[in-house]
């Protein structure tokens, strides 16, 4: 069975739940979209659960492009996470 490792970003509160901004993990073959490297990172510690608890208030790069949930991703991608921006 192949793996895929990538690369994670946490901006904002996000970070400050995860404890970190950035963190490399490898991923079984069977991960191929952002929803499926969901339950990966809520059971990597209370805090990434907690970060991933309200996916409404989350929203999601790949590679720096906007994606969601059916964003796809390979190995050597870059997936951030961070909070809605709002202007002012």
């Amino acid at each position: 069975m192949s793996s895929t490792t990538i690369t994670l970003r946490y901006f904002a509160w996000m970070r400050e739940h995860t404890g970190t901004d950035l963190e490399t993990v490898t991923l079984e073959a069977n991960v191929k979209t952002v929803g499926d490297l969901i339950p990966h990172l809520v059971a990597r510690s209370s805090g990434h659960a907690l970060a991933l608890k309200n996916l409404r208030a989350v929203r999601v790069a790949v590679n720096r492009t906007y994606g969601d949930l059916d964003t796809a991703i390979v190995a050597g991608d870059e997936v951030a996470f961070f909070p809605p921006v709002t202007g002012g």
